[in-house]
């Protein structure tokens, strides 16, 4: 049943106040380390880290390296097509016992200055929310006063995603040290510099680096926790891959008052085809494109443990109704997307023209699930657009192509899968995690059975055949990926203080 309009607006009115994050833990032994290192946060956010400058990612690199060789760490360079991927392996504690691999990325998204509300947004800084006026910078050295607020934030590229965990990492790291504790399993961290950009060259390097890589187990540092703000835990996610579709209309652009009822319109074709892949309700049409996709009561019992609330989302993403390919929002990402990303035909706005467009394009992408297969679901995408009468072509189409077809579409589906995992709630892997977060924050965490996003970690899962769960510590309204990205400072030392759980409690 839909979620009606007059639903959402009742919601709102009686929306209360989001559950904020719990106040700084000062009594936990982390809490003066993770203190201390935000002066070395600080200075690693001071590097530039698109992927697209490789001699800044350089210095990333040649930092990362400095940070995990001081700490005791055995660097491995394993070079790629483009940017190397670093491997950090700490000395075999005990053959007998499991290795678990750490991955972290250390790339960020590019920055347009313009739309940050500050100089630079590689110069990180220290803001809290004022009533009157928004995020308002404060001094570092309010820091130094002792009177922490959780609830002020850390401004700039990467805070939240994905450098700030890695410098959770080592500060938890020294903190173990320092107290003379053995780390309980046998440890390897791999950084991946180029995730930003979809991890390019990742599968090959994985598959050439098997052996240096094998681990049983591997934990993903990434993305943001529950909005709640619970301690989070990730089972899976979601893979993906994409197709670009071009509807072809006359050679060139037409005068519309010439030629218009007369020359079929590309663009208004195309949007017909790709209103034929979906119901009003937002379901895909093509057969058997959910195949394979069973939630049983169970599932449906661990989807509905996850603490959403529906309204308040709907609500913040500024909709009326949901599409119905699920009856929730974690029973929807449970199922393979079919997704419109873009489309472009012709000129708009002050740019328009009087014209019947030659093509129309739309590029699409396709989030899969376990039970999906990718290669499969672009078939079937290909199938229906033939079914649709449309003659496909590899290239633009010949003048004796345009001439004896009166459909012709041009598909691209060469770019990759990514593939999806999940791992069970009751694997010897999830079942340590749970039980670390269970103790360390004591009330059991949130379980998603999958992300919604999709993550370029699945080389390590299929290749290393190793079951992975991931681990987000940031706070969901970071803005990942947009400007003004920012960490919560009472995330960055829960998040010290998750790191050093995991790697202090056994198996």
């Amino acid at each position: 049943m839909k979620t009606s309009h007059y639903t959402v607006i009742l919601a709102c009115l009686l929306l209360p106040c989001l559950l904020r994050g719990q106040a700084i833990d000062e009594q936990h032994v982390t809490y003066a380390p993770a203190l201390a290192s935000l002066d070395e946060l600080k200075a690693f956010l001071a590097i530039p880290n698109d992927a697209n400058y490789p001699e800044d990612i350089a210095k990333n690199y040649t930092r990362c390296d400095e940070l995990l060789t001081g700490s005791g760490f055995k660097v491995q360079r394993l070079e790629t097509a483009s940017v190397p991927l670093l491997l950090a392996t700490y000395p075999k504690v005990d053959a007998e016992k499991p290795t678990v691999l750490f991955y972290f990325h250390i790339d960020g998204q590019p920055v347009d200055p313009s739309f940050w509300f500050q100089e630079d947004p590689y110069a990180a800084v220290l803001k809290e929310q004022q009533e009157a006026e928004g995020w308002v910078t404060i001094d570092w050295e309010r820091l130094a006063t002792g009177k922490l607020d959780p609830e002020w934030r850390i401004f700039g590229r990467s805070s939240s995603d994905d450098k700030s965990p890695f410098i959770m990492f080592l500060v938890a790291w020294e903190t173990l040290a320092q107290e003379g504790k053995t780390l309980p399993y046998n440890l390897k961290v791999i950084l991946d510099f180029e995730e930003e950009k979809g991890s390019p060259n990742l599968a090959a390097g994985v598959l050439a680096n098997q052996e240096a890589l094998a681990a049983d187990m591997l934990l993903i540092y990434d993305g943001p926790k529950h909005p709640s703000n619970r301690p989070t835990i990730a089972y899976g996610a979601r893979g993906i891959t994409s197709m670009t579709i071009k509807v072809f209309g006359p050679t060139f652009p037409l005068h519309s008052g010439h030629y218009g009822n007369y020359a079929p319109n590309p663009a208004l074709r195309l949007c017909q085809l790709l209103a034929s892949m979906k119901d009003e309700e937002g379901r895909v049409t093509i057969p058997g494109y959910y195949d394979g996709v069973v939630l049983d009561e169970k599932t449906k019992a661990i989807l509905a443990a996850v603490p959403d609330n529906e309204q308040e989302l709907m609500v913040k993403l500024g909709i009326g109704e949901t599409d119905q390919v699920g009856a929730t929002y974690q029973e929807s990402i449970q199922y393979p997307s079919l997704n419109i990303r873009g489309m472009l035909s012709a000129w708009v706005g002050q740019e328009a023209r009087t014209i019947v467009p030659a093509t129309a394009v739309a590029e699409l992408d396709l989030r899969l699930v376990v039970e999906s297969d990718g290669e499969r679901l672009r078939n079937l995408v290909r199938q229906h657009i033939e079914d649709q009468g449309y003659y496909i072509t590899e290239a633009a189409p010949t003048s004796r192509e345009r001439v004896l077809y009166p459909k012709i579409c041009q598909v691209n589906d060469e770019r990759g899968v990514t593939k999806a995992f999940r791992t069970d709630f009751d694997s010897p892997l999830g079942t340590w995690v749970f039980t670390t977060f269970q103790d360390l924050f004591g009330e059991d965490p949130i379980r998603l059975r999958t992300m919604g996003g999709t993550l370029p970690t699945s080389p390590f899962i299929t290749t290393l055949n190793v079951p992975a769960v991931v681990i987000p510590l940031v706070n969901s309204d970071n803005n990942q990926h947009s400007p003004n990205e920012n960490l919560r400072l009472g995330n960055y030392f829960d998040g010290v203080k998750t790191m050093y759980g995991l790697l202090s409690r056994s198996f």
